[in-house]
């Protein structure tokens, strides 16, 4: 098995993971649900197959701590699940997703992980626009996904489309993940890895026109939490090189303080003119639904306070209380609401208080890690005097933006969305050195 050994599988297996999982309605609306099956089948044997080829360096006991609790909680909700098989399931599917991404985590080196989210959002961006290009210019029409039927073909909803052929009309174009919020928040994914593949120099001139093409598409798409999200990290990132450049310690305290206060200024200047901001973004006071999910998540959660109604991930509409019009049984745009829209109060209702608490620690812990991470210098010897990397930022943004989409999508508790949170909290645990990419050599600090 000396093909397990070699780097172009591991590669190779990290892209075809990190692109399936993020991109996974893709497979499912062209292939159908079978043959998305089938794409998961070898993500899951490559998975156990380099866990037992890799078993000696690969120490599942040292997972950070609430990481293991969680996948525990998930699956010790299946004694108290009101839908006991789904559970099963469910449990099953995050912790092989938790495996897939340890195993990414301990077998690539930043640098490779860099080039490996490179090559995803690449393809994802780049067949979204060729997608959305032949229905638009040959097809000419909305298209739904293979293995869709519409109830009503005369009046169909339009969530159910793959594509509504919107391209050349300037329109909110869904791109192969068939929802345009799921491809912007990929496009601002990608601008944050072609930004740092910029900055790092491991890039020739052709980053800069995936730069382009992520920018194109976030404006096609126009989501109000992609805007938000890019106000959020360009205050964080802005935060990193003024400690970065603060190396006495009375002046990282002095800048610390400076940054906190400001984060505070505008967290309360944000909440007071709530209205305004919704205005600009095109938002009212309901955000396009999302608070009637919330009191209904609200009210089925406080009937199971403590540990909640079993882990589900994404809900299922053929099991109680999703079937319950007074509980979970929610429609938004004629389809059937599948997740909280909002990761944290999804948390709340399946786990409860306990499992909102262990899901804190987790993404605290790992936020916390890619911080420190961020803004110290990285070591790759005893004589190195360290190096600032570019490189380090990368958990740290894309976790911020997967964070300020939590708030109003659930998909940081499923595939694409958990596998990066487990990944960088993997990740910052076990790797903390991160040579900046200057022509393939590290560069050092002078």
């Amino acid at each position: 098995m000396a093909i397990l050994d070699s780097r172009g599988f591991r590669l190779g297996f990290a892209t075809l993971t990190i692109f399936s999982t993020i991109a996974s309605d893709f497979w499912r609306d062209l292939t159908t649900w079978y043959g998305y099956g089938a794409v998961v089948l070898v993500i899951v044997v490559s998975t156990v197959l380099l866990l037992v080829r890799n078993r000696s360096t690969i120490r599942l006991t040292r997972l950070p701590y609430p990481l293991i609790a969680f996948l525990a909680l998930a699956i010790v909700s299946i004694a108290w699940s009101a839908y006991r098989p789904e559970s099963i399931l469910a449990a099953v599917t995050q912790t092989l997703t938790s495996l897939a991404a340890v195993v990414i985590a301990a077998l690539l080196s930043w640098a490779e992980l860099l080039r490996v989210l490179g090559w995803v959002f690449r393809l994802i961006l780049g067949l979204s626009f060729v997608f959305e290009f032949i229905v638009s210019a040959f097809i000419r029409h909305p298209i739904y996904p293979v293995w869709v039927v519409p109830d009503d073909p005369a009046h169909p909803a339009k969530l159910l489309y793959w594509s509504r052929n919107l391209l050349f009309e300037g329109g909110k174009i869904q791109g192969i993940v068939g929802n345009s919020s799921l491809l912007a928040q990929a496009a601002l994914l990608g601008l944050i890895v072609f930004g740092i593949q910029l900055a790092a120099r491991s890039v020739g001139r052709a980053g800069w026109i995936w730069l382009a093409v992520a920018l194109v598409a976030i404006g096609l798409t126009r989501s109000a939490t992609i805007f938000l999200a890019i106000a959020a990290l360009l205050v964080v990132t802005l935060a990193v090189v003024l400690i970065r450049r603060a190396r006495a310690p009375r002046a990282r305290a002095g800048t610390y303080g400076g940054i906190i206060a400001v984060v505070v200024v505008l967290v309360a200047g944000a909440v007071a003119s709530q209205r305004v901001i919704l205005s600009l973004l095109g938002k009212n006071s309901e955000l396009t639904g999302r608070t009637d999910i919330w009191q209904h998540v609200i009210h089925t959660w406080s009937e199971r306070p403590a540990f909640g109604w079993g882990w589900i991930s994404y809900w299922v509409p053929w099991a109680y209380p999703f079937t319950d019009k007074k509980l979970l049984y929610v429609e938004a745009g004629g389809v059937q609401v599948l997740h909280a829209h909002d990761a944290w109060l999804d948390v709340l209702f399946q786990l409860g208080v306990v499992g909102l608490v262990v899901f804190a620690a987790l993404v605290l812990s790992t936020l916390w890690r890619s911080w420190q991470l961020a803004v110290d210098r990285s070591f790759t010897g005893a004589k190195d005097r360290g190096a600032y990397s570019w490189v380090a930022l990368l958990p740290l943004l894309i976790l911020v933006a997967q964070l300020i989409q939590s708030i109003a999508e659930s998909r940081i508790l499923v595939e694409g969305g958990w596998l990066l949170l487990i990944l960088w909290a993997v990740k910052t645990k076990w790797d903390r050195s991160v040579p900046e990419l200057l022509q393939g050599r590290p560069r050092r600090a002078g």
